[in-house]
């Protein structure tokens, strides 16, 4: 089976020492979750092209189909993700035109000078595919390395967002075949996590393809509240979402026969 294995890189010296909140991890996250991708991981880093490069190589070698970094496009020293990006696949950085219309365009309609520096993000990795930014003046670039497709955006989460809805998802859904997800969350109030572990154990030896996890919400021994998370994936909607009501309907009947009240969640 292809891989739907996805990584997320959020870069940036402010992202890892908590001065800006990270934001696009939580975004991007949720974004490649809802395509039906397997999200292994979020990983925050300097802005150190070595350190960056290093991870990039290490992810490669697991062949998963999508790695997204988000930071370090700007036209300022220390934004070198393309860089890390190039060095990693084994590419050079090239001047690539179509980047370079995309940053001229900007600067016409900002009235502003094309300096060096902002023709410093018009330089891509040999191969890449310029991403147009419509609210900022640094493009993305979407790179692919084998079966994998390395995803650059910038760390603004405005610019992120616009193009990652704009251009970046629409394509996804072009080159990924959809895997539809469906949630469920119910509350459950009277049974401690404890003994409803018993329960999801029994429903998962049964439904070994979906997922299920309890949250605490109350006193463990007191009043024990637990809401209670069900996923579910399928070709069709309509099939995750029967899998899903079937699960939920297993667990809610399991957990009454322990006393459980059931109520939904808030």
């Amino acid at each position: 089976m292809p891989s739907r294995e996805a990584w997320v890189l959020t870069l940036g010296n402010e992202v890892v020492q908590g001065r800006v909140v990270n934001t696009n991890a939580a975004y991007l996250g949720r974004r490649l979750f809802i395509l039906g991708l397997d999200i292994l991981g979020n990983i925050s880093l300097v802005d150190d092209v070595g350190l960056v490069s290093t991870f990039l190589k290490e992810l490669l070698g697991r062949e998963p189909k999508l790695i997204v970094t988000s930071g370090g496009l700007g036209p300022t020293y220390d934004d070198r993700t393309l860089e890390a990006v190039a060095r990693a696949t084994g590419r050079p950085l090239k001047l690539n035109e179509d980047a370079l219309r995309m940053v001229e365009e900007w600067d016409r309609e900002g009235g502003y000078e094309l300096t060096e520096e902002r023709v410093k993000m018009a330089y891509l990795p040999e191969g890449a595919v310029p991403i147009s930014n419509p609210v900022g003046s640094a493009p993305g670039s979407w790179l692919e390395v084998g079966e994998t497709i390395v995803i650059s955006l910038p760390g603004v989460p405005k610019e992120l967002e616009a193009m990652w809805e704009g251009w970046v998802e629409p394509r996804i859904r072009e080159v990924i075949p959809t895997r539809y997800v469906v949630e469920k969350t119910f509350r459950v109030v009277g049974v401690p996590e404890s003994s409803a572990a018993r329960i999801v154990k029994k429903v998962l030896r049964i439904y070994d393809s979906v997922y299920i996890k309890t949250h605490p919400k109350g006193d463990e021994v007191r009043k024990p509240v637990l809401d209670v998370y069900v996923l579910a994936s399928g070709s069709n909607r309509l099939e995750a979402e029967e899998l899903v009501a079937e699960v939920t309907g297993e667990l809610k009947e399991g957990l009454r026969e322990l006393g459980g009240v059931i109520k939904e969640a808030e």
